[in-house]
């Protein structure tokens, strides 16, 4: 039996080939998935020990709960006390801002979106165990407020050369122009991840990002010889006074290392989303292709099972075939992971993620996860087709009279309404009721509503099949007849290729609603509640310096402007957004106060958005307590206000407040009123940030067109990623076609033979895969509007208040499925074109 399966394999190379493609598909983007993670967790664990000390000294809530410096500093003299502790071969003091942006030369930032733009100063101190850490690649450290270092792929992508003058822009000075006198890097291997590095020396650095006050935002204590890390620290600890804390160079690694792979594990959380999307797309062309393979070899199994081969046997040779395709396919998919790996690499390095400097990691886990996905997910959707053949009589299977029984259809029917019924209430709870990992109950109640639906398809779906063939006899004549009733033969076939395409539409449909729905709240909630004539903003959602704000205060025109800063503490464990801005200026907000008065700000309070006040259970009188950077806070509730966009988080409170907090005093966004009748002020507020590319000022419909770009971006972001699913579907319906052109091969001949030509041929074939196409497209649609209109009314009380529906968008997708089918047909309908008519005749 083992020698008859792998002969009957090996016979079949095409099938095999066909058969493949999902395994490898699906396998590849878990294999890509799992290395690009393994690749991001070792380049940031690799970046993070290169450029810690052995010892690190750092003021308690010297950084925000987000990782930026806050206002606490260690004075210039804790530094020279460090010197004298025993075992420190040297103490070194470390300046660190974000947001200096280095501007290429033309004139584009460099980066800026995701990864950091650092600054800080040049100390050429060791990394912990005397690492090489940064060093000096090309030129020399810089001397002087004139002279800077840069990192080398920030000098790369900015098109500057040792020698050239920088243009720089801080959060604290506008633009700076040193002279490049150094390009630095890491000579072992390694890079910086996208982020770009800019640095002085230490009293430039100081007086840049400081305040020039002589002081630091963290200390390295370098070991001396036999010297360990954790003995320099616990001699370091007993030399400092309160307020500090010391931790090993491990340690801060780690900590650095793990904060920062925590905020971005979505990104593999995501990818591996949509992997798990492309198996089960993919499993669909299995259960398909092994379905469609039996139904052609019933005719060699009977004669097996006549031979006196049991039914154990027979389905035992199915699954035999059925693993060896998996461990072909895996193997497959691993080499195309890898270079699958290798793009999203490069994708994300358009977003700013550049891990080009670390080699792509190949963990012996990735390669064990491919065989176990690939190999299991063959194996269990092969495994109703071999259950199936051990039910197949051998007088049945000998007269070619394999139909399945109408049971089978009413079986399938009530799984389909148990797995939709179970799926809804799923999805109900994860949307509308209060439950843990909501988003769990969500993504299982959507699979089961797929599932249920694909289960039920050939039952629903018969009349739209039947109202096709219709259609077909009366616009195609004696050929579009044939075509709709070979659609109507094996209805579970059809649907299952269907239903392949159906889950990747639902998916895309419902990111469309979703992205749609967002946008027009975005403009509604705008045009409701914007204030102002004008707001300046950071393009890269930073801080800018507070001199603009003074400078555009003297353009001609503007009759006030308004700051808004912001910052971020911790409540409850998680991290929490504050806004602020002059107590004067909160009526100016236009902030519609549901409790309380607009002038009761004072330092010291808080008001609060109403739906978070609501959420949290507070009211005015109460108490808010937030763990910020210069200790635990606790300010009193003064008002109650309605969802603001111009005010970027729940809890507003005043500048000083912010300042009080440990928050550096830069503004965040800047809102412009001008005078009545005033005209050309936005041209002159232009010029006052003409030469800073990273500022920016907007009108209304700039400011709502600037809200909506990061959801285009990502919805962008999905559909690239769901196209993968899109093209597993397209090819289960080539190999769907393809397969049965060879299981009708007699079929065919006898078609030509009666005059059927070989253009009616192809059209046969063609409207075939059309209706398999838009059936697919037409179940998406309807499950993509319920899932998307779902899921936006449970995100009502999140702001998300519109509903829309982008009715163009979803007829564009019912296009492309109609031009999926034609294409799709190509090459089954060539090759059934070019069989050999007595040939065919002849074929059993």
């Amino acid at each position: 039996m083992i020698r008859a399966a792998l002969k009957s394999l090996l016979g079949r190379k095409v099938r095999l080939i066909m058969s493949t493609f999902a395994i490898v598909l699906g396998v590849a983007f878990v294999v890509g998935s799992l290395v690009f993670s393994d690749t991001l967790n070792r380049s940031f664990t690799a970046l993070f020990a290169s450029t810690v000390g052995d010892v690190v000294v750092r003021p308690v809530g010297g950084t925000t709960v987000t990782g930026e410096p806050s206002t606490k500093t260690i004075p210039a003299g804790v530094v020279d006390r460090l010197r004298t502790v025993p075992g420190a071969a040297r103490v070194d003091g470390n300046v660190s801002s974000v947001g200096a942006f280095v501007v290429g030369t033309d004139n584009k930032v460099v980066g800026g979106f995701g990864p950091p733009a650092l600054g800080g100063n040049w100390t050429g101190a060791p990394a912990g165990h005397d690492l090489q850490g940064l060093a000096i690649l090309s030129g020399h450290p810089p001397h002087g407020e004139d002279q800077v270092v840069l990192d080398e792929k920030t000098a790369d992508r900015g098109g500057y050369q040792i020698g050239d003058r920088v243009r720089l822009i801080t959060a604290t000075r506008l633009t700076l122009m040193p002279e490049l006198v150094g390009i630095a890097g890491f000579p072992e291997g390694g890079s910086l991840n996208g982020a770009t590095l800019a640095l002085f020396d230490t009293p430039t650095a100081q007086r840049f990002f400081l305040g020039g006050k002589d002081v630091f935002n963290d200390v390295w204590v370098t070991a001396a010889d036999g010297v360990s890390q954790e003995q320099l620290r616990d001699r370091v600890d007993a030399a400092l006074p309160a307020g500090y804390e010391v931790v090993t160079g491990d340690t801060a690694a780690d900590e650095s290392a793990t904060d920062l792979l925590q905020a971005v594990s979505f990104l593999t959380t995501f990818l591996l989303i949509f992997a798990g999307i492309s198996l089960v797309v993919g499993a669909f062309l299995i259960v398909n292709t092994f379905s469609i393979l039996v139904a052609q070899r019933s005719r060699e199994l009977a004669l097996l099972r006549a031979l006196g081969a049991s039914k154990r046997q027979v389905s035992a040779s199915v699954l035999l075939e059925a693993f060896v395709l998996g461990v072909l396919g895996s193997t497959a998919g691993l080499g195309l992971g890898y270079v699958l790996a290798m793009a999203i690499r490069a994708l994300f390095a358009r977003f700013g993620l550049d891990l080009s400097g670390q080699a792509l990691i190949f963990q012996p886990r990735t390669v064990l996860a491919a065989y176990v996905v690939g190999v299991v997910v063959t194996m269990t959707a092969a495994w109703l087709p071999a259950r199936r053949t051990g039910r197949i009589a051998p007088v049945q299977a000998l007269r070619d009279d394999v139909a399945l029984p109408e049971g089978s259809m009413h079986r399938r029917l009530l799984l389909g309404i148990v797995l939709i019924g179970a799926g809804l209430t799923t999805l109900a709870l994860g949307l509308f009721a209060d439950v843990p990992h909501a988003g769990y109950f969500v993504g299982g109640g959507v699979l089961a509503v797929l599932l249920g639906v694909s289960s039920a398809s050939p039952v629903i779906s018969r009349p739209f099949l039947l109202g096709a063939r219709a259609s077909y006899a009366r616009g195609f004549g004696s050929i579009g007849n044939l075509a709709g009733q070979n659609s109507l033969r094996n209805p579970r076939r059809t649907t299952a290729t269907a239903s392949a395409l159906m889950i990747g539409l639902t998916l895309a449909c419902t990111m469309a609603i979703v992205g749609d729905s967002a946008k027009a709240s975005v403009d509604k909630s705008v045009a409701e509640n914007f204030v102002g004539d004008y707001i300046v903003s950071n393009v890269f959602g930073g801080a800018f310096p507070a001199g603009i704000a003074h400078r555009m205060e003297r353009v001609d025109g503007v009759a006030n402007v308004v700051r808004e800063r912001y910052g971020f503490g911790s409540r409850d464990g998680g991290d929490q957004g504050v806004a602020a801005t002059d107590p004067g200026d909160t009526a100016a907000l236009g902030l519609s106060m549901t409790a309380g008065r607009a002038s009761d700000l004072r330092d010291g309070t808080v008001f609060l958005e109403d739906s978070w006040a609501s959420d949290h259970g507070l009211s005015v009188g109460d108490t808010v307590t937030l763990k910020m950077p210069t200790g635990t806070k606790r300010w009193r509730v003064a008002g109650i206000y309605d969802d603001n966009p111009v005010v970027f988080f729940p809890i507003l409170t005043t500048l000083e407040t912010l300042a009080d907090a440990g928050i550096p005093q830069r503004d965040n966004a800047l809102i412009i009123f001008t005078e009545p009748g005033a005209t050309g002020v936005q041209a002159r507020l232009d010029q006052v940030v003409e030469q800073l590319p990273i500022v920016t000022v907007k009108d209304e419909a700039g400011f709502a067109e600037e809200q909506r770009g990061p959801i285009d971006q990502l919805v962008q972001m999905i559909y690239a990623l769901l196209g993968l699913a899109l093209v597993i579907a397209v090819l289960g319906i080539v190999n769907t076609l393809a397969l049965s052109v060879i299981e009708r091969t007699r079929e065919v001949g006898l078609l030509r033979a009666i005059g059927v030509s070989r253009r009616q041929l192809r059209w046969m074939i063609t409207l075939e895969s059309v209706v398999i196409s838009v059936l697919g497209a037409v179940l998406g649609v309807v499950l993509g509007i319920g899932f998307g209109v779902a899921l936006m009314y449970a995100l009502k009380d999140q702001g998300l208040e519109a509903i829309s529906v982008p009715y163009a968008q979803l007829v564009v997708f019912l296009l492309l499925a109609l031009l999926i089918g034609v294409l799709a047909a190509v090459f089954p309908a060539r090759r059934a074109a070019r069989l050999d008519v007595l040939r065919a005749i002849a074929t059993e």
